[in-house]
């Protein structure tokens, strides 16, 4: 499989939202999809970023539209008010890209919601999310989801006697859990749209290891991790190479709902898109459905 920016499809009149998107990944994958003529919403925490993405993307791409919605996927509040305002502006949503996300804080912190934070933030609320725009995209023509997985996922186990990590928080291993959570959520999505017809291509899609600031806003930049992200930079892919897996998912004609994609030379670390191999748990359907119903319990939304 060959896929780079030259092969991004026209988007024009397509409405695009990224979540994470004022930097790293979800920012290059905002700029390929504006410049291929998508309305994009930027979705993230900070309105000082969220403005300078904004004006960087603009400058790139000015005939697009670019739109920046300040949220807070920490809480599910702030998530079930941004979709309340996406509602409110009735247009419909062609593609989501579940791309946020933090990575192994050295102590355990929770969501506004009570959440162990990469459980809540990385999953549960893309869970929620997805619920709440679900009419939205199912109002598209060809509606994708894309969900962002890990390498890290192939380590993971959904422990559902310790979901949020109270008993024992190892960073890494929470992490991993959340990722793995986020493959299961996309092949369950694919699954749930074909036997509901909601018209869903649900892709699951992973950076390998990319050149972002996930290391050194979470573990921070004195950590082992952080230390080998800025002396051993060079070990990590360009970050707009990270982000072709999520962009392929998110517009390739040939990108099949139920997949997962990544970059597939070096262990998956690095390389040109293509298949990816899924974690041995993300095709436990029985895993898959019990994780399903606990996640609309804990988020109190429904499909």
């Amino acid at each position: 499989m060959s896929f780079s920016e030259r092969d991004i499809p026209d988007l024009t009149a397509r409405k695009a939202i990224v979540t994470g998107a004022t930097g790293g990944l979800g920012y290059e994958t905002a700029r390929m999809l504006a410049q291929h003529g998508a309305d994009v919403v930027l979705v993230g925490r900070s309105a000082d970023k969220g403005a300078a993405a904004r004006s960087k993307l603009l400058a790139i791409a000015p005939a697009a539209r670019v739109d920046f919605e300040r949220v807070d996927l920490g809480s599910l509040g702030s998530v079930a008010d941004f979709a309340a305002r996406m509602h409110a502006d009735g247009t419909p949503i062609d593609i989501l890209v579940n791309n946020a996300g933090v990575m192994t804080p050295p102590t355990r912190q929770t969501t506004a919601d009570g959440f162990e934070l990469q459980f809540g933030t990385n999953y549960l609320s893309h869970f929620a999310l997805t619920a709440h725009l679900l009419p939205l995209l199912r109002a598209a023509a060809q509606p994708r989801v894309v969900s962002l997985g890990s390498v890290a996922a192939r380590a993971g186990r959904i422990d559902f006697d310790d979901l949020q990590s109270a008993r024992d928080y190892k960073p890494m291993e929470a992490y991993s859990q959340s990722k793995l959570a986020c493959v299961m959520f996309a092949l369950s999505l694919h699954r749930r749209s074909l036997a509901a017809g909601w018209g869903i291509t649900s892709i699951a899609a992973h950076p390998g290891v990319s050149r972002t600031d996930l290391l050194h806003n979470a573990p921070g930049r004195t950590s082992l991790s952080g230390l080998v992200r800025t002396y051993l930079w060079f070990l990590f892919q360009p970050v707009a190479q990270g982000a072709l897996p999520q962009v392929y998912a998110a517009t390739a004609s040939d990108a099949a709902s139920g997949s997962y994609v990544g970059p597939t030379s070096l262990g998956e670390t690095r390389g040109a898109v293509g298949p990816a191999r899924l974690p041995a748990e993300a095709d436990d359907q029985r895993v898959a459905d019990r994780l399903w119903q606990v996640s609309e319990e804990l988020t109190k939304v429904h499909y």
